[in-house]
């Protein structure tokens, strides 16, 4: 009677063993993968235990390719996991990459794509199915001044050798906007580039803007392009603006140079009448004082008269 309170507690801990022995020993993955036919022994499983490895995502990549028809090492795909990678993206490429059929993908490379940072799924999905880029509005002048503002759809594809260390789509995108800028400068008119949107193709194709990308430009078509602004008749207003406002200062300095001088003249002749009536009134004093001093004698003056 008195061992009755352990049973409850021994049953629990048989539980618990055996939830963690079915944890540690995946026997339902092993079931799993046999069934599918792939060669994997329990050991292994429990090696990827050991290993801190998910033995769930290893063996659904293995089931995949198995499926699929690829043999992928389990090594292989440990190493891929403990390196951060992500296994299940990796064998999903290199599947699509068998089945079109005509794109050479191994799992070095599909691994070193992965691990560089790009999807590598969506990488091989472009290369079967080129992707549509389309710019944003990029504005542009003709020689004669007159705006254009052009969208412009790029059609790409990827190139899978080029994926590790190649540019991104914003280097098409900004090599391309580049392009349409210098093909539209270099035209004579705004006028030329609406009857001949081909010319803005043509001279962005013969570039080579894909290289050092991850990409291939397939084609450069022109969505829409409009008439903006006349930048140059602007340009042109605003220097003759500012030209005008240079002049009228240039004749307000002359003016102000011309009622300055007449001023001066002014004031010259006004001191000179001050001196001639100062003169004027020094001519009685010298008279009195040659009065007083007998210098002059009016009497002599009438007798000579």
């Amino acid at each position: 009677m008195e061992n009755i309170p352990f049973i409850p507690i021994i049953a629990v801990v048989a539980l618990i063993v055996v939830f963690m022995f079915f944890w540690f020993v995946p026997v339902g993955l092993w079931i799993a993968a046999v069934a599918a036919g792939v060669p994997l022994r329990i050991f292994e499983l429990i090696g990827m235990r050991l290993r801190r490895v998910n033995p769930n995502v290893i063996v659904r990549a293995l089931i995949s390719s198995h499926k699929a028809g690829l043999k992928v090492a389990t090594a292989d795909l440990e190493a891929h996991y403990l390196a951060g990678g992500n296994v299940l993206n990796v064998v999903s490429a290199l599947i699509a990459a068998d089945k079109a059929r005509n794109i050479s993908l191994d799992f070095t490379q599909a691994a070193a794509i992965d691990l560089a940072g790009r999807d590598v799924f969506e990488a091989v999905q472009i290369s079967v199915n080129p992707r549509v880029i389309t710019t944003p509005r990029i504005s542009a002048l003709a020689l004669d001044g007159v705006e254009l503002i052009a969208t412009v759809r790029i059609t790409v594809r990827t190139f899978i050798n080029r994926l590790v260390g190649g540019a991104g789509e914003e280097t098409i995108v900004a090599r391309v906007g580049e392009g349409i800028i210098s093909a539209i400068g270099a035209s004579d008119t705004y006028e030329d580039v609406l009857e001949n949107p081909d010319i803005i193709t043509k001279t962005v194709l013969d570039r080579g803007l894909d290289a050092g990308t991850a990409f291939e430009i397939l084609s450069i078509d022109i969505a829409d392009v409009n008439v903006g602004k006349n930048i140059g008749a602007e340009l042109q207003a605003e220097q003759a603006e500012a030209d005008l406002v240079v002049a009228k200062a240039k004749a307000e300095e002359q003016r102000a140079l011309a009622v300055a001088r007449k001023q001066e003249m002014t004031a010259n002749v006004q001191e000179r009448r001050a001196r001639v009536v100062e003169a004027e009134a020094t001519v009685p004093r010298a008279l009195a004082g040659a009065f007083r001093e007998g210098n002059f004698d009016i009497s002599n003056t009438r007798e000579g008269a």
